[in-house]
């Protein structure tokens, strides 16, 4: 075996391990969800039936039909809000000349370092005076302030990639700023922006210990909160109920990055070769 055969055997070595290492865990779930109920299987085991019936129960011992609903709407307005602002606040802080632009931006960059952990009982504290716990507000307002400075990181450095010559051909031929920004520099923005769609939405929508201090009203609960629900609940407790309805949180994730995984993964790559 020569040296460019041994190479690519252990490229194929490493990238089959690791298939099998990040595969593992969906299909241990996956047939654990399929399993007999009451029947207890550890590993990568196969189901002696297939029982469907355990996602149906799951479905309603969650009260799925409410719980996916409320993170829908919570993860729409975080991704669409966070998104414009983030947009627009990039495009300021590198193609605008303002004074102050460059410490306000480093103050921004407190907020990718800062624990959001640390701060969560305050924002609880800050969602009651104002009314609105229980509500999806009290998941909406924090989560997209806890968005936007990664957002405007990741989107500022892809500003920072587009050449400045389009912008000032533009300019030249009479174009405003927002016309520049919208019909020039957005479109190069593509796969970037469906990135962070992404992130936001993964993120937002697998965010649990801020739903589990805010909502208390069992028709509020988000997914991750309803998956909450099964740990150590004697009627739908059963681990094979238990991994269908991990399932069911896992599922709209899962179909989201299925459909975006190429602009997923280019606008990954592209991101890293900005930096």
């Amino acid at each position: 075996m020569n040296y460019k055969n041994k190479e690519k055997f252990i490229a194929h070595a490493i990238f089959l391990t690791g298939t099998i290492l990040v595969l593992y865990p969906f299909f241990s779930i996956l047939f654990l969800a399929l399993s007999e109920p009451g029947k207890r299987i550890s590993g990568f085991v196969l189901p002696s039936g297939i029982y469907f019936d355990n996602f149906i129960k799951a479905w309603v011992g969650g009260s799925f039909n409410t719980a996916l609903l409320n993170s829908f709407i919570v993860v729409v307005f975080v991704v669409l809000v966070t998104l414009i602002c983030a947009t627009l606040a990039a495009y300021a802080f590198e193609k605008l000349n303002i004074f102050g632009i460059t410490p306000l931006f480093a103050l921004l960059l407190i907020g990718l370092v800062l624990p959001y952990e640390s701060i969560v009982i305050s924002y609880y504290y800050g969602m009651r005076s104002l009314g609105l716990v229980n509500t999806h507000l009290s998941l909406i307002l924090p989560q997209i302030g806890l968005s936007i400075p990664f957002s405007i990181f990741w989107l500022r450095a892809s500003f920072k990639s587009i050449p400045k010559s389009l912008s000032e051909a533009a300019m030249i031929e009479g174009a405003g700023r927002w016309v520049i920004l919208i019909k020039i520099l957005l479109p190069q923005m593509i796969p970037a922006l469906l990135t962070l769609t992404v992130l936001l939405f993964m993120w937002t929508w697998n965010e649990f210990l801020l739903a589990l201090i805010m909502i208390q009203d069992a028709d509020m609960r988000t997914a991750p909160l309803a998956l909450s629900y099964f740990a150590g609940n004697k009627r739908y407790g059963d681990p094979a109920i238990t991994a269908a309805a991990a399932i069911w949180v896992a599922l709209p994730v899962l179909i989201i990055y299925i459909f975006l995984q190429r602009r997923f993964i280019s606008g990954m790559v592209t991101g890293s070769i900005k930096e």
